[in-house]
């Protein structure tokens, strides 16, 4: 087979799967298993075999097209470079490890066939965003991703928690595509194509008129899909679907997909010098802000997802200085590791029975109860502290070093504003990762108290793939120095002072929240703490969705805790509250948005109701009067026909003779 044709097999065979799963779901619910994990498994190896063949070479482009328009054509469009197959890999890795962790984290759910069937699909979507040559086509991947995401977070559609959850992550990703959409429409008005290899060759001969506007819109729609700031509230709520789904999200579909749109379209935004500010900024406050509100989290799962959000942060940093080897490098090995710390979150929720880190501070011997999940969660947090030589390290380091030689000047891609407000915000945002790291790790496997519950030995589906997610999290930063082919030939090798000084401001994090995780617990009282669902027998799944219910009814809420021994406090003080909440942006968009829109539904609902209706009702009526009144000359009497003939007859000639005589008059 030709390259070509086996790169169209990537997408097509998890698309199969997903047909055949929904159509064998009920029937002959024995495949379901089979055609969850084989499809997605062999479009790994067939992506592998295109990386291959690809070989950070030249791209491999091939078009069709797909529909005439009359004006500016869709092409089914293929476009292969290093970056595409490279994510490609990913994609269908991360996916077949999530289905084959699903098998045993959902074993009962009723609702499994049709689970399946959508992540098979959510991961054919993103592949078909990763392949595309042609920007509608990218669409309908993309489009295709944020649908799938509103059913799989909404999986357990019983708990409040979820259905709100499903329901803003639709929302607020959908407010990013709408001025998406227009960017599109106008970059492709504007270039004559929606072809990217046309588009570039068009931005490369000066052929966008409006650079600036077009690269906001587009810039829109990447906020909420990769979830950066002001349209990344979404992301942590989303933690109240199942875990496998969040690893899916994180790790390699719909939050990358974002960054890596902008990778792809780097040269349309690094047409304006204002639009690579912006980005820049809004990866600034992206990176600062979810790492303080990570510091603050009670939920294992948000501290993960606005940790997510902060290395989405700097992947975008880095597409702001201009580097798109150090974002999609940075995007690889987050990928890997944060594939590790969700699925290993996943198996420490069903030992522990909550997803509260003030419980499990107070579990005696939980590291030992999973040993695979403790150790491979351990290695994973230290590469997402970017401590060498884990994968983390030498990614981050790659963004920094773009970073850095933009502030000073070394490379002219973007203005030094973006890169000093990357370089400066990523190591502030090291320090707080290494914080959060720290503070998750003590508080989840340091617990002093009562044996954690005995959920016995943990399926080796679900520990399995553990270890395998394990090796790119260990050794995937050491290819760093032969992969520059694949990155459009750029170094990705860290810089001596990059690397010291990131590293000791990560080392100093880390060291500060271990000595007042040693103050609070020596000093504070340790009061048992609830929101413990133990279900020794039970599914992980379903422990979970209890855990994530009884969170709430503990707590008041799903993101804090009132624990006085954890050190997040201790080091956040006053701005504690704060954080916890995100710095209450959800709050400020409920009274800006929410609340207007709620009371405009009222007062239409208000003039429907009262206004139109009364019309239509009032109109009903006089028909209905009138009706009776017509009703009431039909007697049936031909008598009272024939007087009522005859005497409309006598007034008609008598209104014919006076007018006769008055016209005569005149």
């Amino acid at each position: 087979m030709t390259t070509t044709t086996l790169a169209v097999l990537v997408p097509l065979l998890p698309f199969l799967g997903a047909v055949a799963g929904l159509l064998l779901g009920r029937t002959a619910p024995g495949f379901v298993r089979p055609l969850a994990v084989l499809p997605p498994l062999t479009a790994t190896a067939v992506a592998v075999v295109v990386a291959v063949r690809q070989g950070g070479g030249q791209a491999v482009d091939a078009a069709t097209q797909l529909t005439p328009t009359g004006s500016v054509p869709i092409e089914l469009a293929l476009h292969l470079d290093g970056f595409a197959v490279l994510v490609a890999v990913l994609v269908g890795l991360v996916a077949t490890c999530v289905q084959v962790y699903s098998t045993a984290y959902l074993r009962d759910d009723a609702r499994y066939p049709s689970y399946a069937a959508l992540v098979s699909l959510f991961t054919s979507a993103m592949l078909l965003v990763v392949y595309s040559g042609d920007l509608m086509v990218l669409l309908v991947g993309w489009e295709v991703m944020g649908i799938c995401s509103y059913f799989l977070v909404g999986h357990y559609w019983e708990t409040p928690e979820a259905r709100a959850a499903s329901l803003k992550a639709f929302l607020v990703t959908k407010l990013g595509d709408v001025p998406f959409l227009i960017g599109l429409f106008a970059l492709a008005a504007d270039t004559g194509s929606f072809r990217i290899t046309k588009i570039l060759a068009a931005v490369g001969h000066g052929g966008l008129d409006h650079p600036t506007l077009i690269a906001l819109l587009l810039l829109a729609g990447v906020a909420g899909k990769s979830a950066q700031f002001p349209l990344h509230t979404w992301l942590p709520d989303a933690m109240a679907g199942p875990t496998p789904v969040s690893a899916l999200i994180h790790a390699a579909t719909m939050v990358a997909a974002g960054i890596y749109f902008v990778a792809r379209l780097l040269p349309v935004f690094a047409a304006s010098g204002a639009a690579l500010v912006v980005l820049a900024v809004m990866a600034a406050v992206t990176m600062t802000g979810s790492g303080l509100a990570a510091l603050a989290q009670d939920d294992i799962k948000r501290v993960l997802a606005y940790s997510t959000i902060g290395q989405l942060g700097y992947m975008a940093g880095a597409l702001a200085v201009g580097d798109r080897g150090a974002a999609v490098f940075h995007l690889l090995s987050h990928g890997a590791f944060k594939a590790v710390l969700f699925l290993a979150a996943g198996v420490v929720i069903h030992a522990a029975g909550t997803n509260s880190l003030a419980a499990m501070s107070r579990m005696g011997g939980l590291a030992k109860r999973i040993p695979d999940a403790c150790w491979t969660m351990t290695l994973a947090l230290l590469a997402l502290a970017a401590i060498p030589p884990f994968a983390g390290f030498f990614s981050k380091e790659a963004v920094l070093v773009a970073a850095e030689h933009t502030a000073f000047g070394d490379r002219d891609a973007a203005p030094a504003a973006a890169g000093w407000t990357v370089l400066v915000a990523g190591l502030l945002a090291a320090l707080l990762t290494a914080a959060y790291a720290t503070r998750l790790w003590l508080l989840a496997f340091r617990g002093r108290g009562t044996t954690a519950p005995d959920h016995g030995r943990q399926p080796a589906a679900m520990t399995s793939v553990l270890w395998i997610l394990a090796v790119p999290t260990l050794g995937f930063g050491l290819t760093a120095g032969v992969l520059g082919d694949w990155f459009d030939g750029h170094s990705l090798s860290p810089s001596l002072a990059t690397a010291v000084l990131s590293t000791g401001v990560g080392l100093i994090g880390g060291l500060v929240t271990y000595g007042a995780w040693r103050h609070t617990t020596a000093l504070a009282p340790r009061p048992p703490v609830g929101a413990v669902a133990a279900h020794p027998r039970a599914e992980p799944a379903l422990v979970e969705a209890e855990a994530i219910t009884s969170h709430t009814a503990a707590y008041g809420t799903i993101a804090g805790a009132p624990d006085p021994t954890d050190p997040g406090r201790l080091l956040l003080g006053p701005l504690h509250r704060h954080a916890v909440t995100g710095f209450h942006l959800d709050a400020l968009y409920t009274a800006l948005f929410v609340r207007p829109v709620q009371a405009g539904a009222r007062l239409v609902h208000f003039l429907d109701r009262e206004v139109v209706e009364t019309y239509v009702r009032g109109s009903g009526g006089a028909a209905r009067g009138l009706g009776a009144l017509v009703r009431r000359a039909q007697t049936g009497n031909v008598q009272t026909y024939l007087g009522a003939l005859l005497g409309g007859t006598l007034v008609l000639a008598i209104a014919a003779v006076v007018l006769a005589n008055v016209y005569a008059g005149a």
